[in-house]
């Protein structure tokens, strides 16, 4: 059946329960106001920085939502972006456009315009519905948008290039569209890159949706009574996928727009919330505010809270060992996965055992796992090779790009490009990537884009970028930059070059120094990961 069944069977068995909570303690008016502070403003304030919808509400929303799209002419097939920071109307839009039977392409909300405008051409949107951050960004390249015939904007002061969500669904029926829907058809398109870094556009049908869902209800238990805190953007699938295992069985969820340790306490506490996941930097940071006494678990209620679990990168087994240290009741999971595979759960842990703590784990439930040679054969167990899983959760194809389908998928088998090796329990390490995307905080750094931009730089004769290891975002970006004859060149100058680039994407560290390449001219990027001490995070766990 098609995920849509599921908000349909909550709204109907739990109407008045509370589905989603959004919290945002950071406004942009008071950025560092503090608990104290908020628990003293009047409650008409409060409403404003915490919202709540019942499954009743969740399931009208997204209705009307549906009936808005089919009324301006998109229909089953069609594709709709969502570009949106997390709020509570982010999932009734985003089940809105499932429920017409059309393609929901969420869009990662660090995009420039440029990236925009390039996965909107790659997933051939035909709508797109963003928020008020992204006004601005929008506004460049409305004009340049030939395929998406309808913009929506969710917010207050509609710009003139777009239709205002807000006040049009207002005059929409709530009552459920009559589409058929089945397993097999296509769902969703999310954004992942290959070697270049450039976004492939990764298609998955309401079957692999379903998985999920299945899968990460096995894998943690959720019952109605449990609460999930979400912090993680919306549009990256382990966020979402780890929120279905709660969905699909009616537990409320919590959206917090925020990651200082004080609030995520705060909300566990005073939300009730049984179950957080967690990136390495949100757990690190939090170990080291109750390290200094910043926070003091004493002034908050967590006997609730039963499970926290990690993914996106990989974790330092010394980390789990502080955290259970401070809450040694806890259960811990680690998960892998790739948006190719529907998010997290192909490969997981498992809450029983902590003991393994540093291997990403053993099969996930409905899947199979390989690990194989260039040739695909299977490897001896403890020797090293590609990782490969089948399940299906696997998704359907690249959209539009049938040569990197044919290359990442194999009767059934979906490449995931790292490499890895089991141990002589069954228990999968993970050793390198074969590709040399640096994961920082969570989010790929792709080093080819940055170091095009960094060759941009006048005195920049060549560059290289690696990840080193860094013991709060796992790894850093680090630019090996090698100057040109005759010219000179600083860090700072460097620093205030890469301003240009997002945030996240700066490197954090300059090393002004040779790049060595091979007689076919590649960057010999082993040589300068063992000259800088850049053993990579998970071979640095394999060896504990």
């Amino acid at each position: 059946m098609p995920i849509t069944s599921i908000l349909e069977h909550n709204a109907t068995i739990y109407p008045n329960d509370v589905a989603l909570v959004e919290i945002n303690p950071g406004t942009e008016s008071k950025p560092k106001m503090t608990w104290r502070e908020y628990s003293l403003i009047e409650a008409t304030a409060h409403q404003r920085f915490r919202k709540e919808i019942t499954w009743s509400e969740f399931d009208i929303q997204a209705n009307k939502f549906a009936n808005l799209l089919l009324s301006r002419g998109i229909k089953k097939g069609d594709k709709v972006a969502i570009l949106m920071m997390n709020c509570i109307e982010w999932l009734p839009i985003y089940f809105g456009i499932l429920k017409t039977g059309a393609i929901v392409v969420p869009m990662n909300f660090r995009y420039t315009a440029d990236e925009i405008k390039y996965c909107a051409k790659l997933a051939e949107v035909d709508g797109i519905v963003f928020g008020p951050e992204f006004i601005g960004r929008m506004e460049e390249i409305c004009d340049r948008l030939p395929g998406v015939r309808l913009m929506l904007y969710s917010g207050e002061d509609c710009p003139s290039f777009a239709e205002s969500y807000d006040e049009l669904i207002e005059y929409c029926s709530s009552a459920a569209p009559k589409v058929d829907i089945t397993d097999s058809d296509d769902a969703a398109i999310y954004f992942s890159s290959g070697t270049t870094g450039f976004p492939k556009a990764i298609l998955h049908v309401h079957e692999a949706l379903m998985h999920s869902c299945r899968v990460e209800q096995n894998h943690h238990s959720q019952t109605k009574d449990d609460v999930f805190l979400c912090i993680p953007p919306l549009y990256h699938t382990g966020a979402k996928m780890h929120w279905f295992g709660s969905f699909l069985v009616g537990g409320k969820a919590v959206l917090l727009k925020g990651t200082k340790p004080e609030w995520i306490m705060k909300v566990i506490s005073e939300e009730h919330c049984t179950i957080v996941w967690l990136l390495v930097p949100w757990c690190q940071d939090i170990l080291d505010a109750l390290d200094r006494g910043d926070i003091k678990l004493d002034n908050y209620e967590l006997d609730q809270l039963r499970l926290m679990h990690i993914g996106a990168q990989p974790v330092p087994p010394s980390l789990i060992k502080r955290w259970l240290e401070y809450f040694p009741h806890h259960q811990y999971d680690t998960n892998y996965g790739l948006s190719e595979s529907i998010g997290p759960g192909c490969v997981h842990l498992g809450v029983e055992n902590v003991h393994k703590v540093g291997a990403i784990g053993v099969p996930g439930f409905g899947w199979e796992v390989r690990i194989v040679d260039s040739s695909r054969g299977l490897v001896k167990k403890g020797e090293v090779g590609e990782l490969a899983v089948k399940g299906p959760g696997v998704m359907k194809c690249y959209y539009n790009d049938e040569k990197a389908t044919g290359e990442t998928l194999f009767d059934g088998w979906l490449m995931t490009g790292d490499m890895a090796y089991e141990d002589p329990d069954g228990f999968i390490f993970l050793v390198d990537r074969k590709k040399d995307v640096i994961i920082s905080g969570g989010e790929n750094l792709y080093p080819v884009q940055i170091e095009d931009f960094l060759r941009k730089h006048e005195a920049i004769s060549d560059v290289a970028v690696i990840g080193l290891p860094d013991k709060r975002l796992g790894e850093i970006a680090a630019a090996i930059i090698q100057v040109k004859e005759g010219y000179e060149c600083t860090e700072d100058e460097i620093n205030e070059f890469c301003l240009d680039l997002p945030r996240y994407k700066r490197p954090h560290r300059i090393i002004f120094a040779d790049v060595p390449r091979n007689p076919t001219g590649k960057i010999e990027k082993p040589v300068l990961r063992e000259r800088y001490g850049a053993t990579r995070v998970v071979e640095a766990q394999n060896k504990r």
